[in-house]
């Protein structure tokens, strides 16, 4: 009988280390699509995954086998591989939320004139998925498409944890806190505007990603009422000021709001 519990424990135990190894790959192919095109240096890797040096060492080359990890040139680099496009070949239908938001995105885009940015959650990340320019002759291009931010460094990221409940948001802030400094904020500060995010209905950054901007961001909740994206308007500091910072806002809810009903309209 103890033979037998022992094999027991041991098969129960298997699946768990081989999931560990791949959750932990998952988590270096998720900073390293942080790098885009650059890349990033191995110890950046494992400042933002909190793995120890020979662990990141050691998954990073694994995947560099695979052909989803290459190195730059000059070989202190890593970025992600090739065959990662060439696998989402696999799947080229658009995502359900991009086909239900284009309408209403197109429309605020022509109304408001500023910068306008689509941003969905992943993991402990938030990834831009569109970008439309406005009409106004000053754009604020702060991030492109496929960019990606760790949670609380940005409006559409503090919008995003403002809709999941208190200690989840924690969560969230004090695993992604390593990867705050490259932003200039803190946990505390990411916190502060969590909250007033919560009284307000949106989200505010009055100090954008590129200085001298603004932006405001509103969330996106499924049927569930979880939140799986931020539309963020993004423009220069002088066309933000109270007054239309809180008329956009609530432009902001309504077109949420109206995508919402379009995606769950299966349901």
């Amino acid at each position: 009988m103890p033979r037998k519990s022992s094999k027991k424990q041991k098969a129960a135990s298997e699946p768990r280390k081989g999931a560990q190894s791949l959750r932990r790959a998952l988590a270096v192919l998720r900073v390293l699509a942080a790098g885009r095109e650059t890349g990033l240096p191995l110890s950046e890797v494992v400042a933002a995954t909190g793995l120890t040096r020979p662990t990141a060492h050691r998954l990073v080359h694994v995947l560099m086998e695979e052909g989803i990890v290459e190195r730059s040139a000059r070989g202190k680099r890593f970025a992600i591989g090739q065959q990662v496009p060439e696998l989402a070949l696999a799947r080229q239908s658009r995502s359900a939320l991009i086909v239900a938001s284009e309408p209403y995105l197109s429309r605020l885009s022509r109304d408001v004139g500023d910068t306008l940015f689509l941003t969905v959650r992943t993991g402990l990340d938030s990834l831009c998925v569109a970008r439309l320019i406005g009409t106004y002759p000053i754009q604020v291009l702060s991030i492109e498409v496929g960019a990606r931010r760790p949670l609380g460094v940005s409006s559409a990221g503090i919008a995003i944890l403002a809709a999941l409940s208190s200690t989840e948001a924690r969560q969230i802030i004090s695993k992604n806190q390593v990867r705050f400094g490259a932003y200039r904020t803190t946990p505390a500060i990411a916190l502060d505007q969590i909250a007033a995010a919560r009284r307000r209905g949106y989200g505010i950054h009055h100090i954008g990603l590129v200085p001298g901007t603004k932006a405001i961001s509103a969330t996106i909740r499924d049927v569930d009422g979880g939140p799986i994206a931020a539309i963020t308007i993004a423009a220069i500091r002088s066309r933000l000021g109270p007054r239309r910072e809180s008329e956009l806002g609530e432009i902001l809810k309504t077109t949420v709001r109206s995508i919402e009903e379009v995606l769950n309209q299966d349901h």
